[in-house]
C-alpha cells in the first residue's frame, strides 16, 4: 500500500475527463461540482443533489498510488459491516479509471462547519475510528495493510530520490540514513483490526447533530495494527484544525496515547 496523496477543495476551474461525462450523460445528464483534488492529479465530483446525488472519482491511468477498481473491493466488502458510500459503477480505459458512489447524507470533518468546531470533529473522528475498529471482522478481511509491504514502498520512494525535503516538519530534520533503520524497530502489535488505511480528518464524515456518520476513501483498507490509523488520525487534527486536538481523537476513542507506537507509525506514513 502507498501513501495517499494530499487532496485540497479545488478553487478555480476543473476539466471533466471525457469517461466521467460519458458516465452522466448515460444517466440522464446533470451538472458536476469538483469537490477535491489530489496532488497525483485525482479528481472527485459531485453530481446531483439530495437523495439522488453521486460521486464520481477519476484517475489518470498509470497512477499506481491510486486504484480505484481496489477501493471498490473494499467498499463492497466494508459496506456488509459499516456505513460506507454505497459503490455503483466502477471500470478503467486507456486514459484513467473511475469509481461511482452514493452519496451519504453527512459532512467531512473538514466541513467549515466542523473547521470551525474543531472539539465535536476530533471527537467525531476518534469515536468513528473506534467504531469501524470494533466493528469489520478482522477474520473476514481479505485484505492487508501490512507493515512489511508499507516499508517496501518507502523504500521505492527513496530509491527514486524522495528525503527529507519531501517529509513533515517533523522528520524533515532526519536524514534517510537515520530515518530508513526506525522503520525496521516495528513496535510488538497492540490490536490487529482493520484499518481504514488513510484515517485523514476529511474522511470521516459527520451527522448534523455532531456524532459520526460514516467512512469514505477507504482505498487502503486492510488489516494492521489499530495505532497505523490512530496515529495519523490524530496527526491530521494539526493540519485540519491547528494544534491541541489530538488528545481528542485517543480519548474519543477510548485509549491512552501510546507515544512509541504514535512515533512509529507516522514516520512509516511519511516514509511511505
Amino acid at each position: 500500500m502507498t501513501r495517499p496523496p494530499l487532496a485540497e477543495i479545488p478553487t478555480g476551474p476543473v476539466p471533466v475527463p471525457p469517461a466521467v461525462r460519458s458516465l452522466v450523460d448515460a444517466a440522464g445528464g446533470g451538472d458536476l461540482v469538483p469537490v477535491w483534488k489530489n496532488d497525483l492529479g485525482g479528481l472527485t465530483f459531485r453530481w446531483g443533489t439530495g437523495a439522488t446525488a453521486r460521486y464520481v472519482k477519476w484517475v489518470a491511468a498509470g497512477t499506481p498510488e491510486i486504484d480505484l477498481l481496489a477501493e471498490a473491493e473494499r467498499l463492497a466488502w466494508a459496506s456488509r459491516f459499516a456505513t460506507v458510500p454505497r459503490v455503483l459503477d466502477a471500470g478503467q480505459d486507456e486514459v484513467g479509471a473511475w469509481l461511482v458512489t452514493e452519496a451519504i447524507d453527512a459532512a467531512s470533518a473538514v466541513d467549515p462547519r466542523w473547521i470551525a468546531e474543531p472539539v465535536t470533529a476530533a471527537a467525531a473522528i476518534g469515536h468513528g475510528l473506534r467504531v469501524l475498529h470494533d466493528t469489520l471482522p478482522v477474520e473476514d478481511c481479505p485484505f492487508t495493510w501490512g507493515v512489511e509491504a508499507r516499508i517496501a514502498r518507502a523504500d521505492e520512494r527513496i530509491a527514486d530520490g524522495e528525503g527529507p525535503s519531501d517529509w513533515f516538519p517533523e522528520h524533515a530534520q532526519l536524514s534517510v540514513a537515520e530515518a530508513r533503520p526506525l522503520l525496521d524497530l516495528t513496535p510488538p502489535v497492540d490490536r490487529l483490526v482493520v484499518c481504514h488505511g488513510d484515517a485523514c480528518a476529511p474522511n470521516t464524515l459527520l451527522a448534523a447533530d455532531g456524532t459520526f456518520a460514516a467512512h469514505v476513501d477507504l482505498g487502503s483498507l486492510g488489516v494492521a495494527d489499530r495505532w497505523a490509523d490512530l496515529a495519523v488520525a490524530a496527526w491530521s487534527t494539526e493540519w485540519n484544525y491547528g494544534p491541541g486536538y489530538d488528545g481528542i481523537v485517543y480519548e474519543a476513542y477510548g485509549i491512552e496515547p501510546d507515544k512509541e507506537r504514535i512515533a512509529y507509525y507516522r514516520l512509516l506514513w511519511d516514509l511511505g
